[in-house]
C-alpha cells in the first residue's frame, strides 16, 4: 500500500528539525509520525560555516526522525534561511507573440526572462520566484493576464535568493546525510503555511520569525508572498543583553527570557533589557516596512513564530513598537493532541510537510518517485550545481 508521506527540515542556528508526516485518506492535515532535533553545529546566522559539523547535527535529527517513524529517510524538503536571504521586486515586459494578441504562458515566461535579466544576481541564488502584478497595454491586471488579448505585457515579481555559496553548502549538507532534496523553501514561507490562514495573506499580514541569530519577515498580500527579508539580530542577543544586564549564566538567561526561571531577579529590570532589544528588532522591521510603503498598512497585523516568539509580553511589546495587530502563532492541526511540535520555534519545519501538490500530497511511503510539480525546479538546482 503506498502510503503520502512527506519529510520537512529545518537547520537552524541551534537547532536542527526533522518532521515526517503521513497524509491520511481524507484527511486535510498531516499525522506526525515521526519528529528528530538535534543542537546544530557549524552554523552561524542561519547559514552554514562547517558542512561536516553541520552534517553531523542533521544525521542525527534524521535518524531520530528515522526512529520514531519507522521510516528510512530518502527525500525531503528543506528550509532556506539565514542572514543572505531575501527578496527582490523586479519589473520585465513582453511583446505579445500571437498574430491575435492572445496573451499565452510564453508570454508571462518571456517577461520574467527579462525580470531575471534585470535582477542583478551578483552570486546569488534564486530559491523562487513569484508574479505580484500584470499590466497589459498600461492597464492593471486582476488575475493572470493569459487569454486577454493586447500588445505588450508587463510583469513585476518578487525574487527571493540567497549567497550561492550558503546554498550550496546547504546542498552539500543535506546531500551528505544521503537524503535528496525536493525543494527548497525560504522559512518564512515555510513557517507561513501553519501559522497564518488564508485569509490573512489576502488581506495583508507579515510573519516574523524570531530565531536565535536571524529575524526574518515576510509579508503577504493578495494571497502570496510580497516581500522577504533577513535580519542579522535575534534571540541570543537578548539572552546576552540578559546575561550581562542580570549578572547571570547565558543559561539562566535564556531561562529568564523565556519566563522559565525559579531564580530571584527583578522583574521591572528585566523587562527594560528585554523591551530595549525587542524594540531594536522592531526597528529594523518598521524601517523595512517604510520601505515597502507597508508601516501601519498591514490589516491582519504580525504573527510571531520561531523560538524567541515564546518571550512573555512580546505581543504587547510588538502592538506598541509596530502599531500594528500582534499574535504568536498557533495551529490546530494538532486537535486536542499535547504535542511539543505546538511550540513556534517548530513551525518551518512543520510548514514544509504542508507544501501541496495537484492532488493535495507530496510525498509516498517507498520514496519511488519524484512529485509531479517540482520536478523541474529540482533538476534546475541540481544542475546549476554540477560541475
Amino acid at each position: 500500500m503506498i502510503r503520502n508521506i512527506s519529510v520537512g527540515i529545518d537547520i537552524g542556528s541551534t537547532t536542527t528539525k526533522v518532521v515526517v508526516g503521513e497524509f491520511l485518506k481524507g484527511e486535510k492535515n498531516p499525522k506526525i509520525i515521526g519528529v528528530g532535533e538535534s543542537e546544530s553545529k557549524g552554523m552561524r546566522h542561519g547559514y552554514v560555516v562547517d558542512i561536516s559539523e553541520a552534517t553531523k547535527s542533521l544525521r542525527s535529527a534524521i535518524s531520530s526522525a528515522e526512529k520514531s517513524s519507522g521510516i528510512k529517510i530518502k527525500r525531503a524538503f528543506v528550509a532556506v534561511g539565514g542572514a543572505t536571504l531575501r527578496g527582490d521586486i523586479v519589473s520585465g515586459t513582453a511583446i505579445i507573440s500571437k498574430a491575435d494578441g492572445e496573451v499565452t504562458n510564453l508570454d508571462i515566461n518571456k517577461a520574467l526572462n527579462e525580470c531575471e535579466d534585470n535582477l542583478n544576481l551578483n552570486n546569488r541564488k534564486i530559491i523562487k520566484v513569484s508574479p505580484i502584478s500584470f499590466k497589459l497595454d498600461g492597464k492593471e491586471i486582476l488575475g493572470r493576464p493569459t487569454g486577454m488579448r493586447g500588445t505588450k505585457l508587463e510583469v513585476k515579481a518578487l525574487f527571493v535568493t540567497s549567497s550561492i555559496s550558503h546554498f550550496e553548502d546547504l546542498y552539500d549538507t543535506v546531500t551528505s546525510t544521503g537524503v535528496e532534496p525536493i525543494d527548497f523553501i525560504a522559512s518564512g514561507e515555510a513557517g507561513s503555511f501553519i501559522a497564518m490562514t488564508q485569509k490573512q495573506k489576502i488581506v495583508g499580514g507579515a510573519l516574523v520569525d524570531i530565531g536565535s541569530e536571524t529575524v526574518s519577515l515576510s509579508v503577504f498580500e493578495n494571497g502570496i508572498l510580497a516581500s522577504l527579508y533577513t535580519f542579522p539580530i535575534g534571540g541570543a542577543d537578548i539572552t546576552n543583553d540578559i546575561a550581562l544586564g542580570m549578572k547571570t549564566s547565558l543559561e539562566n538567561a535564556e531561562k529568564l527570557k523565556l519566563g522559565d526561571s525559579s531564580e530571584e531577579f527583578s522583574k521591572k529590570k528585566l523587562d527594560e533589557i528585554i523591551e530595549a532589544r525587542l524594540f531594536d528588532i522592531f526597528e529594523v522591521i518598521e524601517n523595512h516596512l517604510k520601505k515597502i510603503k507597508r508601516n501601519e498598512l498591514l490589516p491582519a497585523g504580525i504573527v510571531f513564530i520561531g523560538g524567541s516568539a515564546n518571550i512573555p509580553g512580546l505581543e504587547e511589546f510588538s502592538k506598541s513598537g509596530l502599531k500594528l495587530p500582534s499574535k504568536i502563532g498557533s495551529t490546530e492541526i494538532f486537535g486536542n493532541i499535547k504535542t511539543k511540535l505546538r511550540d513556534p520555534s517548530w513551525f518551518t519545519a512543520l510548514g514544509l510537510i504542508m507544501i501541496p501538490d495537484e492532488d493535495g500530497y507530496y510525498g509516498e511511503g517507498s520514496f519511488k518517485n519524484l512529485f509531479k510539480n517540482v520536478k523541474t525546479i529540482l533538476k534546475k538546482n541540481i544542475k546549476e550545481l554540477m560541475p
